[in-house]
């Protein structure tokens, strides 16, 4: 069973986490479901970027991007090489360690967070 480090954020995560998840299992649920209320104002639905996370380690373990997905990427605030919707992101096999950036652009009423 994988192992999911989100790494501190001081909203969201101040001590850092570790949590364990199901292969298959989608990223953001594995988050709330731990208690890490990250941001997700379009409900899951990858019609916004409020829950934008950078994968720092196993990110070829997660499923592909769809053109979505890096469409909806493309107006994330501190987009990165490794960054994913967490709504959008199915655990694979390997652990891995998630950094939840510390600004975030929520479309749906375009005030940053």
């Amino acid at each position: 069973m994988p192992k999911i480090v989100f790494l501190p954020h001081q909203d969201f995560c101040p001590e850092g986490m570790v949590v364990d998840a199901a292969p298959g299992e989608n990223l953001l649920d594995v988050a709330h479901n731990a208690g890490v209320e990250i941001h997700h104002a379009c409900d899951g639905s990858c019609a916004c970027t409020t829950c934008h996370v950078v994968i720092r380690e196993g990110f070829d373990s997660l499923n592909e991007t769809t053109e979505q997905e890096e469409d909806m990427l493309d107006k994330a605030w501190g987009l990165e090489m490794d960054s994913r919707l967490s709504c959008q992101c199915v655990v694979g096999e390997e652990d891995l360690v998630v950094e939840i950036p510390r600004y975030n652009l929520n479309h749906a009423n375009e005030a940053a967070h």
